[in-house]
């Protein structure tokens, strides 16, 4: 059985192309600010361009980063307190910039990608946005796959053909988002680049399919959704967490600190997977008990 999957999990990463990732994340990005005095552009520089960037850095940031001239067009356009912000543009909340932050990712969600790897206050922000969804992904794929009726209508970005297992699908999707994290981290995206990463997903793969088999071998087909729907959850979750860690300060996930990641994400995956039954069971994908 291991064999079987490691060929499934290979048919599955055949799907995937860090190429399309580097091409989003090197999408060039141009932010125009607007103010009426030095000392608001001032603000707004230091927050989107924190002290402890390097000066080359600093130097990059040049071409994404300006204070708008007439005349000029910008991706986004942001705009201190003291003037009118227009229904396309974005204000800055001077109290509190990370509002600022989540409005753009809001509604600017095509950006976040390549706006995470250029400029730092969006990259926790966005690592945080892909972990949950693509956590949410798994648990959602787990869920369909007992239900065969429901994987023709699932709307997921992309797919590993035949859908050779669970766990090649939840596996292969963990690489997914290892990818999208380096890129937010402005990190080099691959599998040869990340075979850290990439070495750990593979041997968790194993963990996570031993687990669910222990959880969801002797429970009836309805009460088992929700236990392997949560597992897939929390273990993408816990990998995004320590991949996201490792980018951030140099090193992921002590065993313990895995060990009581899961179990708090895993609580929040029986949440998440409830609310996923409950709707199915609506549109009576799943048989009411």
């Amino acid at each position: 059985m291991s064999m079987n999957l490691f060929h499934s999990v290979k048919q599955a990463l055949s799907n995937l192309d860090p190429q399309e990732v580097r091409d989003q994340a090197d999408r060039p990005v141009r932010i125009g600010l607007h103010a009426a005095s030095e000392a608001a552009y001032a603000e707004m520089e230091r927050f989107l361009v924190p002290a402890y960037v390097s000066d080359a850095r600093r130097m990059e940031l040049r071409g994404a980063i300006a204070r708008a001239a007439n005349g000029q067009t910008y991706d986004i356009d942001i705009f201190s307190p003291e003037l009118s912000t227009p229904p396309q543009g974005f204000y800055f909340s001077s109290p509190n910039p990370e509002r600022t932050v989540r409005d753009i990712l809001t509604r600017r969600a095509d950006l976040a990608l390549p706006l995470a790897r250029t400029i730092c206050p969006f990259r926790e922000p966005v690592a945080r946005r892909i972990i949950s969804k693509i956590s949410k992904e798994n648990a959602l794929f787990s869920v369909a796959t007992a239900v065969p009726d429901i994987v023709p209508l699932l709307s997921l970005p992309w797919a590993i053909g035949e859908f050779a297992s669970d766990t090649a699908f939840i596996t292969a999707n963990q690489f997914r988002m290892a990818f999208f994290l380096a890129a937010a981290s402005d990190r080099p995206i691959g599998y040869k680049e990340q075979k850290g990463e990439v070495a750990s997903m593979i041997l968790g793969a194993f963990g996570w399919r031993a687990l669910a088999r222990e959880l969801v071998g002797h429970i009836p087909f309805g009460g088992g959704l929700i236990p392997k729907a949560a597992i897939a959850y929390a273990g993408t979750r816990v990998v995004g967490m320590s991949i996201e860690r490792y980018y951030r300060i140099g090193y992921g996930y002590t065993r313990e600190e895995r060990r009581v990641a899961f179990e708090q994400a895993l609580q929040r995956g029986k949440t998440i997977a409830n609310t996923m039954v409950a709707g199915f069971k609506r549109n009576r994908f799943i048989p009411s008990s």
